[in-house]
């Protein structure tokens, strides 16, 4: 193993499906990473410490690095969770750097996407997060969980396609194999899909996105009408944004990319590939970071 001779970069992404660390040198060369468990700070605070911490390690051992190679890094932690200047200040403290930046998970996927470039990201996964970035500020659209917000997120498919469900098995709806499948999963008992909704957390209602859209790509009329009100909202908020015509446009996450065809067609052709994922993003706002001397104030 080798010692860290020269600070480097640590970059931290989190979620509910679990943690990714990488450690990259000062020009961004990639030297170690490793993954964990989940790390969403509001689900479970003492879980996502104890995860970090794990992968950390496991990321420095990966790198080759001995000792107190942590104090000779420059961190940034992106992370699901963190609400409040409060809860930053509690991994910031857990965490074995001495020049670390605690964010939630939003900053990290923007600057991942994105860069320094203008544009808007649209990342759709359980949740949805819209972020439109101008000359350095960022605004953001939803993120508020699915009880008031996360428009076209797998969870909020999951959820109004079993809505579209039970509006057919009432008769208020016409029936679709879409709708049928749903309910055959449910042996076509209503009551056990109320059942459901009693626990359902947003990745159980987003474990019927799949469904959903391949069986809107074959035209099943209730799947592509959710697929185009979820493209409906995306479209709003990137009107919303007010950037300029030529700006770009991305979709990210498990869901995102499957709106590309549904969204407006002067939208579609503004879209771009990301330039990386959150965990580049950690790494790119790291390495932004002015790195402090030891002995400097």
């Amino acid at each position: 193993m080798k010692a860290a001779s020269e600070f480097l970069l640590v970059g931290i992404d989190g979620g509910g499906t679990g943690c990714r660390v990488a450690i990259s040198d000062a020009t961004g060369q990639r030297i170690g990473g490793a993954s964990g468990g989940s790390a969403n700070f509001a689900t479970d605070p003492d879980a996502t410490i104890k995860n970090i911490l794990a992968a950390v390690r496991m990321a420095g051992s990966d790198a080759g690095l001995a000792g107190d190679w942590p104090e000779k890094c420059v961190a940034h932690v992106g992370l699901a969770g963190i609400m409040e200047p409060s809860d930053a200040d509690v991994i910031a403290t857990a965490l074995p750097f001495t020049q670390i930046t605690v964010t939630d998970d939003r900053a990290t996927s923007v600057a991942g996407a994105l860069g320094t470039e203008d544009g808007v990201l649209m990342a759709v996964g359980t949740g949805t997060i819209v972020a439109a970035q101008f000359r350095g500020s960022i605004r953001y659209f939803g993120g508020w969980g699915m009880a008031l917000a996360d428009q076209a997120s797998g969870g909020w498919l999951g959820h109004r396609a079993l809505r579209q469900a039970i509006l057919a098995q009432d008769g208020l709806l016409d029936h679709s194999p879409m709708t049928q499948t749903l309910l055959d999963r449910f042996e076509g008992d209503l009551n056990q899909v109320v059942q459901f909704t009693k626990t359902a957390e947003p990745g159980d209602y987003a474990s019927f996105a799949p469904m959903i859209i391949d069986a809107a790509r074959i035209k099943d009329q209730n799947a592509l009408t959710l697929m185009q009100r979820g493209a409906a909202y995306l479209d709003a908020c990137i009107q919303a944004a007010g950037l300029k015509n030529t700006t770009v446009l991305c979709l990210s996450g498990g869901v995102g990319p499957h709106y590309a065809p549904y969204l407006d067609q002067s939208h579609q052709n503004r879209l771009q590939a990301p330039k990386g994922s959150a965990l580049d993003g950690a790494l790119l706002l790291a390495r932004q970071k002015p790195i402090r001397m030891e002995g400097s104030s």
